[in-house]
């Protein structure tokens, strides 16, 4: 399980984008996504690095 702080993830558009993103790196992973407090978790197979630089390339980088 992989947790993100996404600081530029606010509405529901951006939630829906996020998910998206993280579901083109890995098809099968499952997202859980927060917007009120703009959090991302992901069930996902995939390295860490590999979901962070498809947020990052989408706009949403997650904080350190």
């Amino acid at each position: 399980m992989h947790e993100f702080q996404l600081p530029d993830m606010t509405c529901g558009h951006c939630a829906s984008t996020v998910n998206l993103t993280l579901k083109l790196v890995d098809p099968t992973c499952d997202v859980s996504v927060d917007v009120a407090n703009r959090k991302v978790q992901v069930k996902s197979s995939e390295e860490r690095d590999a979901l962070i630089e498809a947020l990052t390339d989408a706009g949403y980088p997650p904080a350190a």
